[in-house]
């Protein structure tokens, strides 16, 4: 991808991001009995005044302007870089004590940086909307020189008028491009190779929990009166963030968006990297190319996504799709039985690879026939370790690969995805197994992922399991909700049944767990209730192998919406219709229901949402 290719990408994330803080649609401001004059003012005052414990510094204020570019000194912004549409305080905090070691090692931390953005006065509607991170995270939220999210909770204290917060989870790094962290998983592993506890604990939950309470505390000092709401709102990374807050801190937030959610987080990232062991073991390290990859994966949702007599581009009920490759000749080579003379075809050994990818991780590399199981069901079945991508599911994930122009996605051929090469090395506690960018003082060897056997991959994932204490419970999987409930905080979440990159399972298996813990299905949708979305990817809004798929996804600031509408108003969210997010090729409507409901076609034009009732 040449220079102005990545540059025009890098503006549609940014736009993307943008967009889902600053929604045209205007909440109204929080009642408040005569708002008081700040008590701070943007200066360097507040590193006088605010100090809120022995652990907390202020390391840097900056008040932007009207009209000023939202950047700092270090920082080389592009021309899209957004410039302030109100005034805007910036504080950056440190919160000890941090962990110490060599200068140059990636476990070394001073701490954990929180940026916070304060609207004026006369602008503040009274609320804190504080946002999540993504992948390993990582930063620059506490450093001097650089604005770490100009995209994100500098655009909700501009264009919504609340207080929100951003953290780099305590392991600050430098932005390969502008606002984007680097997310690599190496500052978890200590320079000896051992675990670093001290870190992993910030990762999971420290870092987050003190955003929400230096966010709250500086609130109050700034405006002289407490916030009369606190929000969180995150997605994959964020959203695993939004579920611990409310299992361990469940004070924090009276309402929490948490999308997509990373949770499970030992199973589903080391499973990430079963297909690239497929390929290793299965075909001999060559990889399936892009082209057979959407070959197989259209061929798989035109035989699934049937509505009303009409082929949708995208598949609506997974549960339902048992297609098989292997017995599809249209997809199969001349040379295996088939009819397809194209480069794209597949042999029956490469089809067969679809089938485990679809299926999840096994102990031994094995898959039953479609027809006996396609890896659907919660819980899991006998044999499946984790969940696999639906059928239909761009596999080498088209939309952020072309986006940031390298590879995204779990079968790309050129490079496994990081997330997954790291999180093993975490594992196996062996930086060798890691890929090339791993750092790591006790060994310059990596890439050894490849050499694994299915038995010991399984053995990784398994060891994540017994590994999560140390990890301070990253899985974030405790199903006891009940002093989120006591204390009335709302939850919302949908996923994607098209996720490129955390299978939707994991958000069904983990609300099915809730119920069973808590009682009954109605207590928990009194406080907790989760959408899926036929064809949505993971923060894409079409996760399909098909670019003319075009399905109905949430609006960007829909989640939030329906979260204050609950927690300030009383108003429990139900079906929601939704719309494409573009008329092209032409614009669909459908209804997204609270799970266990779904979407099922009645009668009339299935691209309309009245011709489906939630049940």
């Amino acid at each position: 991808m040449n220079k102005q290719t990545l540059s025009a990408a890098l503006a549609a994330i940014f736009a993307s991001l943008l967009l889902i803080a600053c929604s045209t649609v205007q909440h109204a401001a929080v009642d408040e009995p005569n708002a008081s004059k700040p008590v701070l003012s943007c200066d360097q005052s507040i590193a006088e005044y605010f100090k809120p414990d022995d652990l907390t510094t202020v390391v840097f204020v900056k008040q932007f302007k009207q009209g000023e570019l939202l950047a700092l000194a270090g920082d080389n912004p592009p021309p899209y870089a957004p410039r302030a549409k109100h005034d805007l305080c910036m504080v950056k905090l440190n919160v000890g004590p941090g962990n110490p070691g060599p200068a140059n090692a990636t476990s070394t931390s001073n701490g954990i940086g929180i940026e916070v953005w304060l609207p004026s006065n006369e602008n503040w509607n009274g609320r804190i909307h504080a946002r999540g991170g993504g992948g390993f995270q990582g930063g620059v939220a506490g450093s001097p020189d650089h604005v770490a999210s100009p995209f994100m909770a500098a655009a909700i204290a501009d264009y919504e008028g609340a207080v929100s917060s951003m953290t780099d989870a305590g392991h600050a790094s430098v932005p390969k491009n502008y606002g984007i962290p680097d997310s690599s998983g190496d500052f978890l592993m200590n320079p000896d190779g051992s675990i670093n506890k001290t870190l992993w604990h910030d990762f999971s939950v420290r870092a987050i929990h003190e955003q929400a309470l230096k966010t709250k505390a500086l609130t109050t000092a700034f405006y002289g009166r407490p916030a009369a709401y606190a929000y969180w709102e995150g997605t994959s990374t964020g959203g695993r963030q939004g579920f611990k807050l409310a299992q361990a801190h469940p004070e924090d937030f009276d309402g929490i968006v948490a999308n997509l959610p990373a949770m499970h987080w030992t199973r589903f990232v080391t499973a990430m990297m079963y297909p690239q062991l497929v390929f290793q073991r299965d075909l001999g390290g060559k990889a399936l190319t892009i082209a057979q990859q959407d070959l197989v994966s259209n061929a798989a949702i035109h035989a699934c996504d049937l509505v009303g007599g009409q082929h949708l581009g995208y598949i609506m009920n997974p549960a339902q799709c048992d297609y098989d490759p292997t017995l599809d000749k249209a997809v199969l080579c001349t040379s295996d039985g088939g009819y397809n003379a194209t480069p794209a075809c597949v042999t029956i050994v490469q089809a067969n690879v679809f089938n485990k990818i679809w299926y999840g991780i096994t102990e031994d590399g094995s898959v039953p026939a479609p027809a006996e199981d396609n890896g659907w069901d919660v819980p899991l079945a006998d044999r499946q370790l984790w969940y696999g991508l639906t059928r239909g599911t761009s596999l080498w994930n088209a939309y952020f690969t072309r986006m940031l122009g390298r590879p995204a996605g779990v079968t790309n051929p050129d490079a496994p995805q990081s997330l997954g090469t790291d999180q093993l090395a975490l594992q196996m506690e062996d930086p060798t197994v890691a890929g090339p960018d791993f750092r790591n003082a006790s060994t310059i060897e990596r890439d050894g992922w490849k050499d694994l056997s299915y038995e010991q991959l399984a053995a990784a994932l398994k060891r994540g399991e017994v590994l999560d204490a140390a990890f301070s419970h990253i899985n974030s999987d405790n199903p006891d909700l009940s002093a989120f409930e006591a204390r009335g905080g709302k939850l919302l979440s949908w996923h994607g049944l098209n996720d490129e990159v955390i299978p939707v399972q994991g958000s069904m298996q983990y609300y099915d767990s809730v119920v069973n813990k808590m009682g009954s299905l109605q207590r928990v949708q009194d406080f907790y209730r989760l959408y899926l979305v036929p064809g949505a990817g993971h923060e894409s809004p079409n996760g399909t192998s098909n670019p003319q798929a075009n399905p109905p996804i949430f609006g960007k600031q829909s989640m939030y919406e329906l979260l204050v509408n609950w927690v300030e108003h009383g108003v429990a969210p139900g079906r929601v219709d939704m719309q494409s997010p573009s008329a092209t090729p032409f614009m669909r409507s459908q209804p997204a229901c609270v799970y266990p409901s779904k979407a099922v076609y009645q009668s009339g034009d299935p691209n309309i949402a009245s011709s489906f009732t939630c049940q």
